[in-house]
């Protein structure tokens, strides 16, 4: 596993912590997303279709640092959008270390050859690359030639200057299990630190609908890619038991709050994935999610996802219950034969509800508001 010793030790003590002290539900990653807009327009993305107005929101640094104050994750996952559109991001990143915070600064690199001058290599800090597979994998996925040699470009430049380095990497429905472990072995011989990988998961904003994975093709996918060089050949950062979980030897129920997020509309409910309304405070979204009403088998929306912002943490969780498991999976690699874990039921699920326009609605109104305001102060 490519994850530095020191955050293993920062966030096993601050897991221990909180099951000391009876914690039930707790974050271990704060997926902060300080925008929307990006230079991109990925045909799987859901984030970036909202009203012009809203793209042009800038989550302020003091409402950046008090979401990591408010959390109290050991992790920050700093997404969007693409984050280094965000003029004050280096001051962002550099109060979120100052915290002792691991900072996983996701980005499609387009931009991160030119911003590299403005951060400094840390343990504490990592460059996340946005890269869905080789080079035509990844500009059929970002819907745009060329992108891929310059992530590749950025990410070697970045290795150069000394900065921890990651991919992160979404496979959709049309990914072939060979060529995804040729691309891992491509992306190990740059030198990077770590893979991150996930199913593609069905954003209801997105506009490609069509090539999201759903539990049977994830966990069959994963087998082939594991099966062809051996999960232990590439180093993710991710624990051994989610990448076993992918494929389909793990049986786990989602934990939304284990990887909460924060918006420029708020703390969304109740997870990265789903936008069903936000609370004002980390505390409201922790007290008064209904968080049963949630996950596979009980939500209609959750029937597909196998993301890792929602069973990471369940992961982690068995890890910690079961070190000897989990030490098990990481010596002999995931395992790619025989039968599967029984999955949920999808029995008794509730129906999916479309709400998500309605916060959309509030925040154009009080944007309207605030111009109104900066608009009678000059007249005044």
């Amino acid at each position: 596993m490519s994850i530095p010793l020191l955050q293993k030790l920062f966030v096993g003590s601050y897991v221990i912590r909180q099951r000391l002290t009876g914690r039930a539900r707790y974050p271990l990653v704060l997926m902060l997303e300080p925008l929307f807009r990006c230079n991109l327009a990925c045909a799987g993305c859901g984030k970036i279709d909202y009203p012009d107005p809203i793209l042009h929101q800038n989550m302020p640094v003091r409402d950046a640092l008090h979401a990591v104050d408010e959390c109290g994750a050991p992790v920050v996952s700093i997404a969007g959008g693409e984050p280094l559109l965000h003029k004050q991001m280096p001051e962002i990143v550099r109060g979120i270390i100052a915290r002792r915070k691991f900072v996983y600064l996701c980005t499609n690199a387009l931009l991160m050859e030119k911003k590299l001058s403005q951060y400094q290599p840390s343990t504490f800090f990592t460059w996340s690359v946005h890269l869905d597979g080789d080079k035509e994998m990844h500009d059929a996925s970002v819907c745009q030639p060329g992108v891929y040699d310059r992530a590749v470009a950025a990410i070697r430049s970045a290795k150069e200057r000394g900065f921890r380095v990651n991919i992160n990497c979404t496979l959709f429905n049309n990914a072939d299990g060979e060529k995804v472990a040729r691309f891992f072995d491509t992306v190990m011989s740059m030198g990077i630190d770590g893979i991150t990988v996930s199913p593609g998961y069905a954003y209801e904003r997105a506009p490609d609908q069509q090539h999201f994975l759903n539990r049977d093709r994830t966990k069959q996918l994963f087998r082939d890619i594991f099966r062809e060089r051996g999960a232990t050949r590439w180093s993710f950062s991710q624990s051994s038991l989610f990448l076993d979980f992918l494929a389909g030897n793990q049986r786990y129920h989602c934990t939304p709050w284990g990887n909460p997020t924060r918006t420029i509309f708020g703390w969304q409910k109740p997870c990265y994935l789903l936008g069903e309304g936000y609370a004002k405070t980390f505390n409201e979204l922790m007290d008064e999610t209904d968080w049963d009403s949630y996950g596979t088998g009980n939500y209609e929306k959750c029937a597909d996802c196998m993301v890792h912002c929602g069973y990471e943490a369940s992961a982690v969780n068995d890890a910690i219950a079961h070190p000897l498991k989990a030490l098990g999976v990481s010596l002999r690699g995931v395992r790619t034969e025989g039968p599967m874990t029984p999955d949920i039921t999808l029995a008794d699920q509730r129906p999916a509800q479309y709400v998500f326009s309605q916060h959309v609605e509030r925040k154009l109104n009080e944007i309207r508001q605030g111009d109104n305001k900066a608009e009678l102060a000059e007249a005044g």
